[in-house]
């Protein structure tokens, strides 16, 4: 029979409790960043292969189908791995997470033809900056942002919706509203999505951490990604 009193026990347990999750949500953060900047590294030099290859800048150029080609395989891989999360292994996961980023590349590769290098160099530490702060805000803050991320999620939609709708209209004037606007949402979905990623992380079997690393990878890679461009529309110096 033990001869601690039993209110030692209770702390000794729950103080054993609250390492094992801090040490869980620790190990899938650092291999959430790290599977996001790998990422990152792919998509950067693909899209600078591609901008130095006169060839394939051509073939896209005179081939618009190719451009649709890879927006297509960019939402068949997002929505694979989300919907076959569970059903993937992690390294297939992996495996189709740096596809995407590589696909990315390709479709993103214009970008070095129509701002200057020394623009997107800038607007690319902007975005770090601003993507660090809000992730880090979101796994530090106590408050509950649920509410702010549904409310993201629709105010994206009709982002979306007015994205459509802009390809047809042409409108200037529209087209600056949709980029403030795509500003502040991504801005605060990278904190809810950080928030979301560590609240899955504490509760997450020992099983599903190398999948919830990349899903939760991948969803940050993506706000990054759209902060960055919004942010080129501001920043960017044309080229011309």
């Amino acid at each position: 029979m033990s001869t601690y009193p039993p209110q030692f026990n209770q702390q000794a347990y729950d103080y054993a409790t609250h390492a094992s999750t801090s040490s869980r949500i620790s190990l899938i953060m650092k291999r959430v960043y790290a599977n996001m900047t790998l990422a990152l590294i792919v998509t950067a030099f693909i899209s600078l292969f591609c901008s130095n290859s006169e060839a394939y800048l051509t073939f896209m150029v005179q081939n618009s189908w190719f451009q649709w080609v890879l927006v297509i395989a960019l939402f068949g891989i997002v929505i694979g791995v989300s919907a076959g999360i569970n059903k993937l292994s992690t390294a297939t996961a992996l495996l189709l997470f740096y596809a995407f980023s590589a696909v990315m590349g390709m479709w993103l590769s214009p970008i070095f033809v129509v701002y200057t290098g020394a623009s997107i160099t800038k607007t690319f530490f902007i975005t770090a900056g601003t993507f660090a702060g809000m992730s880090v805000y979101g796994f530090c803050t106590n408050r509950d942002l649920s509410r702010i991320g549904n409310f993201l999620i629709m105010a994206l939609w009709g982002l979306i919706i007015a994205s459509l709708v802009n390809i047809f209209t042409k409108s200037d004037t529209l087209s600056w509203i949709i980029s403030i606007v795509g500003v502040f949402i991504f801005i605060g979905l990278t904190a809810w999505d950080t928030q979301q990623i560590k609240r899955l992380a504490a509760i997450a079997p020992s099983d599903t951490v190398g999948r919830l690393a990349v899903l939760g990878a991948l969803n940050l890679y993506m706000d990054f990604i759209n902060l960055f461009l919004f942010l080129l529309r501001f920043f960017g110096a044309s080229r011309d």
